[in-house]
């Protein structure tokens, strides 16, 4: 068995942890209305509680049979309960069942999602999208669950999950108490229009195109790289916002097109494309509040090679309209996308 969890936040026990509008530039979109993929979100969140007012025994072995392989990834991996081939676990899931903390949290997933019909329908779309480009794609169960706080989505063998405590929106009562681990430049995006964004990119990133730990580590490479996932985007997200797809705000979105020039100059001038130091690279790559160093009073976006590697990769896809996706996302060579592209942004009056 395969299992891959997303590390990017950090993860907390469950029981400590129970404690955009933007621009977007409009891809061309394809009819993939008729291509016979429906998604319906599985909502495990409801089936676990029913854990709390059934049989635990007998309910517990239907979940299994139910949900297979996630079933024991939660309880196992997620919840860290114990082995399901030992009912001793029962005992940790009747102490978190009777915790103020596990009902708070229901009753608030219960409140924003009655049901998930608007991310069904995204899915769905989005699902379609990529069977249109890669027809041989199998396409995963999707689960809503409980992360513990843990994750936005996790992947596994066959399924993704989708942890609904973690987009109950950006003012849930939640966030305040683990601002140490989700800053708020972070959990403001813990909203419900964030799920289906989030799921394309896991999917994406963790399971269709991982990135290697060999072979170039050049900050152009995973410029590139990262361009690549976000024309992904583009591509089976045609509706979403560009800033919601690589989680800018409004204005950093805008200060990274109105600054394009400037931020290519400033990579060129410091001839970081070529440079491979992990620490010096990663600052224009990692999640953060503002880049240091760019901009006044700290108004510089973060991620500035990523989102320049995506506008290098849209150029080069808007002179090449042969070259299909999956030949885009094929590509291992960053410098022929860039000379191709031939990106030589200018500012915007």
């Amino acid at each position: 068995m395969r299992y891959y969890l997303k590390t990017r936040l950090v993860y907390l026990s469950f029981a400590v942890a129970l404690i955009f509008t933007a621009c977007n530039n409009s891809p061309k979109k394809v009819d993939v209305s008729n291509i016979p993929v429906d998604v319906k979100i599985e909502r495990f969140d409801r089936d676990f509680d029913s854990l709390r007012i059934k049989p635990m025994a007998q309910q517990a072995a239907f979940l299994q049979q139910k949900y297979g392989v996630f079933y024991i990834d939660f309880i196992e991996k997620i919840l860290k309960a114990g082995a399901v081939n030992d009912t001793s676990y029962f005992k940790t899931l009747r102490e978190v069942f009777a915790g103020k903390a596990y009902m708070d949290l229901k009753h608030d997933v219960d409140s924003v999602y009655k049901n998930l019909d608007t991310q069904d329908a995204e899915l769905t779309d989005a699902f379609r999208r990529i069977k249109y480009y890669f027809p041989q794609k199998r396409l995963p169960r999707v689960y809503a669950y409980f992360s513990g706080f843990q994750a936005q989505t996790s992947i596994g063998n066959g399924y993704y999950g989708i942890g609904l405590d973690l987009f109950l929106g950006r003012n849930s009562r939640f966030y305040p108490a683990l601002i140490e681990n989700f800053p708020m430049y972070i959990s403001r995006r813990f909203t419900p229009e964030n799920i289906a964004p989030r799921v394309l990119e896991g999917i994406a990133r963790e399971d269709m195109f991982p990135e290697t730990d060999g072979g170039d580590q050049t900050l152009l490479a995973k410029m590139i790289y990262n361009g690549k996932i976000m024309y992904f985007m583009d591509k089976t997200l045609p509706d979403v916002a560009d800033s919601t797809k690589i989680g800018y705000t409004t204005k950093q979105e805008a200060w990274c097109r109105d600054y394009k020039a400037e931020i290519w100059s400033f990579f060129l001038e410091e001839n970081l494309l070529y440079d491979s130091d992990f620490q010096k690279i990663q600052r224009y790559l990692n999640e953060a509040p503002f880049t240091p160093g760019l901009g006044q009073d700290n108004e510089a976006a973060p991620k500035l090679a990523v989102w320049t590697g995506w506008q290098i990769v849209r150029q080069y896809m808007e002179k090449h309209p042969d070259v299909t996706l999956a030949q885009l996302m094929a590509e291992k060579d960053a410098q022929k996308i860039l000379n191709a592209a031939k990106y030589r942004p200018k500012r915007e009056e």
